[in-house]
């Protein structure tokens, strides 16, 4: 465990400082960052790729494996977090409402009627 701050804002402001000290700010276009973001969810779902999925939920007891798992996570949301940076989103915010959006759209099924087919 680190004794770094867990929290989106110190994360996103370490993110920035890191590629300003580099002089990246001119590649970290929206585009840019859609594209490096899609990237690295493919490198994600690589590790996946020829799994079944009883071996997918088994991913992590291998610890090769698991590096690999947490090494794309930790890319995604550092490529999520400074897209949202640069576009002035708040990731937390979009996601609440999203789930709000969600709730009302696919509402919990009340009797067997409201539930998809089985079979």
């Amino acid at each position: 465990m680190t004794d770094h701050p867990r929290d989106l804002v110190a994360l996103r402001r370490r993110l920035a400082e890191f590629a300003a000290a580099r002089h990246w700010q001119p590649y970290h276009t929206p585009k840019n960052l859609a594209a490096a973001l899609s990237v690295e969810a493919s490198e994600l779902l690589e590790i996946f790729q020829w799994l079944t999925p009883e071996q997918s939920v088994r991913v992590m007891t291998d610890p090769d494996a698991a590096h690999r798992v947490r090494d794309e996570v930790a890319d995604v949301l550092a490529y999520l977090l400074q897209f949202c940076e640069v576009l002035d989103v708040d990731p937390l915010a979009a996601l609440e409402a999203k789930i709000e959006r969600n709730e009302s759209r696919f509402p919990v099924p009340q009797g067997p009627e409201d539930r998809a087919p089985t079979s």
